[in-house]
């Protein structure tokens, strides 16, 4: 059962009078470590969650896109030979997508589609890399292009730098482009070789929603990024990846203080994070919550992009006995925190932090368990299949 890809393909119909020809899917990620490490070359450790974007489409003939979203109850149109910033602020992602295939040399074909998303807005989850995946799918199914997910994956993350203006690595475009089933993927910003890494046994992942929203474009995201491109240039590196703790110590004097905190955390972070992927690869998960734990202190202190309510969160999941560990996740600023919990207590687990977090902050959470799925796929419709057939019957995979 697909619901949200059964409620988009309703949407469609209702809109178009016919069923759609295909059926594009992206997922949202939770990153269990490496943050803030992706833009400095380094090392990031995220999984796709089961939380997607799906797009029922159809080729059209004229070079216009048309894409309507029951979501936000708005629809977006542009021409593909007159791309122009302008419209609802989710179909500038879709059309910076356009815009970044086509600057590639991406011969392009118009389609209209139907979107749903359960990717929560702005709670550090990437909705917006999930949009711009699914996107470039849409576009490589209708005009039958190569499928290449890592260089799908750079395109995606130009439109967003450079289109919609938010400086983003390039780990959420990804994992949304390259997520394996049950595993998460160690991500090497630098190279963009992959290794997936699989949970430790009896254990699961919790994704915790503060409820608290920010807008990374207008936060200091781009200001964390200016500063650790300030201390890579101190150094004389192409990217903090390059810089070691022992050179961090040797010039701590003679770096400004917060060039100094944001390279610390970023050359500790990297090396958490690879000594995550051997922990879980051990099945080792004291070690590995442990780690999380360390990175949300240095997130907080070092680089300071946590919150109150992010704070808040993270100490009332590690003061739960099944939680192996936990941290803030995605940029900051608000959104949610993760963490390793016991599978046999995740239930009690997930009660207690929602009826604590709630207390102290007069706030409801939103906290749901995930598993880690595929990157972004197409499906074309079985003409032959009924209307009544299951979802694997009426599609099939490309």
């Amino acid at each position: 059962m697909r619901p949200l890809a059964e409620m988009a393909s309703r949407d469609f119909v209702d809109r178009y009078g016919e069923c759609p020809a295909f059926l594009v899917r992206a997922p949202g990620r939770v990153n269990l470590i490496g943050e803030h490490t992706d833009y400095n070359d380094g090392f990031v450790l995220p999984l796709a969650i089961e939380r997607e974007v799906w797009i029922a489409l159809r080729p059209r003939p004229d070079g216009t896109v048309a894409v309507s979203s029951a979501d936000f109850e708005e629809n977006a149109v542009f021409a593909l030979d007159d791309l122009v910033r302008g419209g609802p602020a989710w179909g500038e992602y879709v059309k910076g997508t356009a815009w970044s295939l086509a600057a590639a040399g991406y011969q392009l074909q118009g389609w209209d589609g139907a979107v749903r998303s359960d990717v929560p807005i702005g709670a550090g989850l990437s909705s917006s890399a999930a949009v711009e995946l699914a996107t470039a799918r849409a576009f490589a199914t209708i005009a039958q292009l190569d499928w290449n997910p890592a260089a799908m994956a750079r395109l995606a993350q130009r439109a967003e730098n450079e289109w919609v203006g938010m400086r983003c690595g390039i780990m959420d475009q990804m994992i949304a482009a390259v997520g394996r089933e049950g595993h998460a993927v160690l991500i090497d910003c630098r190279t963009l070789t992959t290794r997936p890494v699989p949970l430790p046994d009896r254990t699961v992942v919790v994704v915790m929603d503060t409820a608290t929203r920010r807008g990374l474009v207008e936060s200091a995201y781009n200001e964390r990024r200016r500063q650790c491109e300030d201390a890579a240039a101190f150094f004389g590196v192409r990217a903090l990846r390059d810089v070691s703790l022992e050179m961090l110590e040797r010039a701590d004097q003679r770096l400004d203080a917060a060039s100094a905190r944001r390279a610390r955390h970023v050359v500790t972070e990297n090396a958490r994070t690879l000594a995550a992927a051997d922990a879980m690869c051990g099945g080792d998960a004291p070690a590995l919550g442990a780690l999380m734990t360390e990175s949300h202190r240095s997130l907080r202190d070092d680089f300071e992009v946590s919150s109150i309510a992010l704070d808040t969160m993270v100490d009332i999941a590690q003061e739960q006995e099944a939680c192996y560990g936990a941290r803030m996740t995605g940029g900051g600023f608000g959104g949610c925190a993760v963490a390793l919990v016991d599978r046999a207590a995740v239930d009690s687990f997930v009660a207690r932090v929602t009826e604590e977090y709630e207390r102290r902050t007069r706030t409801a959470p939103r906290l749901y368990v995930t598993g880690a799925t595929a990157g972004a796929t197409a499906f074309v419709a079985d003409a032959a299949a009924p209307a009544t057939a299951s979802f694997e019957a009426r599609w099939r995979p490309l």
